[in-house]
């Protein structure tokens, strides 16, 4: 038997089920905190919805929301091509042991199925009957049938390294997970890999590339232990598996017949109405120049605390993606790595891992100025949308005024009255800030303004939100 793999887990999972028989009150106070998120879907760029009926062969629905192909993997069960919005069901019978599910990516196969993948690749075929070859991201599963308690497994591993950020979520209110609504592993691990992990497509784990006890925990009664690697993947992913031994903070289990998710990303629509071009900016890390009626579909991974999209206006970019834009300039380059330069009208965003709500929010934000008309919408109907169209810039005061756009007067004149940089500060609305809220009352005018122009979303309600400029 493979070590680290989902059975060997089994003690673990008592551990976990003797912790909530001792204490039934915590019990019941963890199913309660899930019951909002057991009735909502999840936001993802590649979701999979995983069913599994007690006692009957396990039903999976794998769904790419990816805006790339991906091929799903599975053993046992085969694998295909997901395009965009593909969906793919097959079912696992009850008696088998372990399953794992897998994204490969950047695959190229002929019609007899035969083929190469850049991750997960499992021996050249479409169809796997074997595990992927690293580095990926894996979902693993064991029945009820394998254990005394009659309780899933399940795991998020990184244990063969990582290709494709990951949500594995239950929808039942009855699993434990350490308090946490599913197990996610969405950092931007391939940027951040160590150099001596790095994999096209990926980031290796350091049994695949060292070798050895140390790093592998294939020695029979081996102490092998944490290392700088697996902290590496831990410190990002604290709920996963980071090497074959890690510990009981990484399986979680459900009762049988409890149902299943993984989910990767948001989707973001950018789309340019205006009449003019403008170079995309969103941070984290990226951007684009958007001629009239461009649009720029993008991902923002579930992890992201603080996402900001704004436009940059009369650029000028190299062939490299150096230059300097007239308004949100960040830094000199195109694809930005940082926050703009003032004045820009700022659409935020914030994903549910970071509310204790289990809400994703977001806003428009004039904090740093005006530049661009902008509106921020989700797609569901049980979310509203924001917009700021007011024509700022013309009617913008004197002392504001800027190139391109309006500045907001923490710009201009900085301290605390316009800035509200003092803890606890008092500070509050100013003749420019109510100018701001009377022309976009849905805006933020200044950092300390009221909350009620905030969209809020049940967790998971969206797979996509649009930022359009110049609606």
């Amino acid at each position: 038997m493979e070590v680290g793999t989902t059975t060997e887990r089994i003690g673990i999972g008592r551990c976990i089920l003797e912790k909530l028989v001792e204490d039934k009150d915590s019990c019941v106070k963890f199913q309660e905190g899930y019951s909002k998120f057991c009735l909502l879907l999840s936001i993802s760029s590649f979701l999979f919805f995983l069913f599994f009926f007690h006692t009957h062969a396990a039903t999976f629905e794998v769904r790419n929301n990816c805006v790339f192909t991906v091929w799903a993997a599975a053993v046992p069960g085969g694998g295909r091509q997901l395009n965009q919005t593909d969906v793919w069901t097959f079912e696992v019978k009850p008696d088998l042991k372990d399953v794992r599910i897998w994204a490969r990516t950047n695959c190229s196969f002929d019609e007899s199925g035969r083929g190469r993948c850049e991750t997960g690749d499992c021996g050249g075929l479409l169809e796997c009957q074997a595990y992927g070859t690293p580095p990926t991201t894996l979902a693993e599963y064991t029945s009820t049938q394998f254990n005394l308690f009659k309780l899933d497994l399940f795991d998020i591993s990184l244990a063969h390294g990582f290709n494709v950020p990951t949500e594995f979520s239950p929808t039942s209110c009855r699993c434990t997970g350490g308090g946490v609504s599913g197990i996610s592993c969405t950092a931007d691990i391939n940027r951040q890999c160590p150099t001596e992990l790095r994999a096209p497509g990926g980031c290796n784990s350091p049994c695949t590339v060292f070798g050895s006890d140390r790093y592998c925990c294939t020695a029979r009664h081996s102490k092998c232990g944490s290392t700088n690697y697996s902290r590496f993947f831990k410190s990002r992913c604290p709920h996963v598996y980071s090497y074959a031994k890690d510990g009981a903070s990484s399986t979680f289990t459900c009762p049988g017949g409890t149902n299943y998710r993984v989910v990767f990303s948001a989707i973001f629509e950018v789309r340019n109405n205006c009449l003019f071009t403008v170079w995309a900016a969103v941070v984290p890390g990226d951007g684009r120049q958007l001629n009239q009626t461009d649009v720029w579909t993008l991902e923002m991974k579930p992890d992201i605390k603080g996402a900001r999209i704004w436009a940059r206006t009369n650029c000028n970019f190299d062939a490299s993606g150096r230059g300097r834009c007239e308004t949100g300039d960040c830094g000199g380059l195109l694809q930005c790595q940082d926050y703009g330069t003032p004045p820009n009208t700022l659409a935020e965003y914030l994903s549910y891992e970071y509310d204790i709500t289990n809400l994703e929010m977001g806003d428009i934000s004039l904090i740093d100025g005006f530049n661009v008309p902008i509106e921020f919408s989700p797609t569901s109907s049980k979310c509203s949308k924001l917009s700021c169209t007011a024509d700022i810039n013309r009617q913008c005061p004197k002392e504001l005024r800027a190139l391109g756009g309006c500045n907001n007067p923490c710009t201009v004149f900085g301290g605390d009255r316009y800035c509200c940089t003092v803890p606890d500060s008092s500070c509050g609305s100013t003749s420019y800030s109510r100018f701001f809220k009377n022309l976009c009352p849905n805006a933020y005018s200044y950092s300390e303004d009221i909350a009620t122009h905030v969209f809020t979303c049940p967790k998971g309600t969206n797979y996509k939100y649009t930022v359009v400029f110049c609606p």
